[in-house]
């Protein structure tokens, strides 16, 4: 009798607890809701609050180099859309055009206004390249993606020793006189600009099979058909950072390293000794020659070569 008394007295005890926990759990889980509705409803405000993702207004005076695009068209209209949204969201990218842009526009610049090129082929440079020494898969080098063939067509020096479309100022003459070539054919910028994309053969075949002789009617692949879009987005976006909602200060910018320039007619051995009697090393004597592309010079032929290099203390190099 007294053994089930005890039981009794456990079973009411474990009854009492068990209701206390499940008053208690339940109690949290009703409120739990509400503690996390509240700090969602925190969160997607702060987030708000602090960026806003909205449509792009496409300019009403649309063009590239003073041609206008016809932006009666919804389909062409679609097509520009796509590239300012693209350009616009993509904020790192952006930054980084900007910032170079500071640092090689005024090299490109003059050389254009020389030859007659619109200004606005600037921008075809950082379609192309984003401004970067960089090597397409299919070898087309450098801030203009020249490739082999048409470099050393128009001039340029080509081999594992010296590679000229890497030369800025001499890449973008070569830029120049090919597109005054494709210009005086086709008569329009755009078309040229296409040509510069898909090459010369592309375009013309294009524009015999559909009869037509205007960039804006052509049905091209996906990369030409949004090339010119591409360039114009990037130049109103670079021109006007502040309306995209881009902040960025001088002081932010890339500059150019104040040089001057040697010529050379004789074979190098070693760059890295050529470097330490300017006072710089190998890595800085190659940053601003980088057509140079090996530890050394042959020109058996004594050419005469100008290098470029940094003003005496412009860079503090440990020895």
């Amino acid at each position: 009798m007294k053994i089930l008394k005890n039981i009794l007295m456990l079973l009411g005890v474990f009854f009492v607890v068990t209701t206390l926990i499940f008053a208690v759990q339940n109690s949290t889980d009703s409120a739990s809701p509400d503690v996390q509705d509240v700090a969602e409803n925190d969160e997607d405000k702060s987030v708000s609050d602090t960026y806003r993702i909205s449509a792009i207004d496409i300019p009403a005076n649309l063009n590239f180099a003073d041609e206008i695009v016809p932006q009666d068209d919804p389909e062409i209209m679609e097509r520009v859309d796509r590239e300012f949204l693209v350009n616009t969201y993509w904020q790192s990218n952006a930054l980084l055009l900007m910032k170079r842009a500071n640092k090689y526009f005024p090299i490109i610049e003059p050389i254009l206004a020389k030859n007659g090129i619109p200004d606005d082929f600037k921008y075809l440079a950082v379609a192309e390249s984003a401004l970067t020494n960089v090597v397409s898969h299919a070898g087309a080098t450098g801030f203009w993606q020249i490739m082999k063939g048409t470099g050393r067509e128009y001039g340029l020096e080509i081999n594992s020793n010296v590679d000229e479309r890497y030369h800025l100022e001499k890449s973008t003459q070569v830029a120049c006189d090919y597109l005054n070539k494709w210009k005086n054919k086709y008569g329009s910028w755009t078309l040229t600009a296409a040509a510069y994309n898909a090459g010369p053969g592309a375009i013309s075949k294009f524009m015999g099979i559909q009869k037509v002789d205007d960039y804006y009617d052509l049905l091209l692949g996906q990369e030409t058909g949004r090339y010119v879009f591409r360039i114009m987005a990037i130049k109103e976006i670079l021109s006007n950072p502040d309306k995209y909602g881009f902040e960025i200060d001088k002081k932010d910018m890339y500059n150019a390293v104040p040089t001057f320039k040697i010529e050379i007619d004789t074979p190098i051995s070693s760059f890295a000794d050529f470097a330490s009697e300017y006072e710089i090393n190998y890595k800085i004597l190659k940053r601003h020659n980088p057509w140079l592309r090996e530890p050394h010079l042959n020109n058996a032929s004594r050419k005469k070569y100008t290098i470029e290099i940094p003003n005496k203390g412009y860079y503090k190099v440990v020895k």
